[in-house]
Parts: C-alpha cells; structure tokens; sequence
C-alpha cells in the first residue's frame, strides 16, 4: 500500500469531489473558493498521479473546460486518499 501525502490544495480539491459519485469542475470551484488556476493546476496534478479521473477520460483539463468536466476519486486509491484528506 502506497503512503499518499496530499498538500492542502490537494486535499480540499479531493474533500470538495468526495469519494461517492463525480463532481463537475464548476462546484468543486464553488466548493473550495480557491482561484481557478489553482483548481486547475491541481485537479491536472491529480490527474497526473492517477488519484483523480476525468468523465470522460481525459490525461489533462484546459481552464476553459474545466467547469464542465466531471471529476471523480481514482476508486484504487480511495482509501488512502480518504486517510490522506482526514490527516490534514
């Protein structure tokens, strides 16, 4: 099992998109209020690492696009991200 550190960023972007069903970009902004540069920036990140997944699948999330795309926790790693999140 892989130890997850997430930075707080990450963690309230993973927080905001829950580990039930998918959320759209456009309430993972309103839910963290962080700028969305640095949604952005860090969904990409996640994306990256594999934590997070795009509907539909996607390797990356243009700004433009990215409040009408539907991100979901990669279900792999849900439980460590879950522990990750409530460390923080």
């Amino acid at each position: 099992m892989r130890d997850i550190r997430l930075s707080g960023r990450e963690a309230s972007v993973v927080r905001a998109i829950g580990f039930t069903e998918s959320m759209l970009g456009v309430d993972i902004l309103d839910s963290t209020r962080m700028d969305p540069e640095d949604v952005s920036d860090t969904l990409n990140g996640l994306i990256a690492a594999g934590f997070v997944e795009t509907i539909p699948y996607s390797e990356q999330v243009d700004l433009a696009e990215m409040p009408t795309v539907a991100f979901e926790v990669n279900p792999a790693y849900s439980q460590q991200l879950r522990t990750a999140v409530f460390q923080h």
